[in-house]
């Protein structure tokens, strides 16, 4: 019962630190260090009468195993998809290209630079911005 009380007061002081939305938007902020933290409060809070069998404790060390390679690929999978962006889009420096703007008005120019915020690639016309994916045509 000790360890229910110390993994809800763990949850607890989470959910105060968010501001107020669904529960499954909650979920969706949990990082790995606190779902190690509360896996780590539950095992020092178990009851030594009734300890957690072996098989119990290392389905939970694979589903940590699981998470973490998980976690890993996915950020190796946005790195790649970055990389390749990135390629593509210094491939059209000096460019003529056609698209929509972050505001969705039409641009035609040559690609001056290209930049990447917040882990988007962005081509610089002038003094407009394209994504990758607002490209409509390009010419030589």
């Amino acid at each position: 019962m000790s360890s229910v009380d110390n993994t809800n007061s763990y949850l607890n002081t989470l959910n105060s630190n968010y501001s107020p939305t669904t529960n499954s938007d909650r979920m969706n902020d949990l990082t790995m260090s606190d779902f190690i933290k509360m896996m780590t409060a539950e095992l020092q809070n178990q009851d030594p009468t009734n300890p957690m069998s072996n098989t119990d404790m290392l389905s939970q060390i694979g589903q940590i195993r699981a998470i973490t390679a998980n976690d890993k690929l996915a950020s190796s999978i946005e790195a790649l998809a970055l990389g390749q962006s990135l390629a593509t889009a210094s491939t059209l420096i000096g460019k003529k290209i056609t698209g929509l703007d972050q505001h969705n008005n039409p641009i035609a120019g040559n690609v001056d630079k290209i930049t990447i915020e917040d882990g988007t690639t962005i081509l610089h016309v002038g003094s407009s911005k394209i994504t990758v994916g607002s490209i409509q045509s390009i010419n030589s």
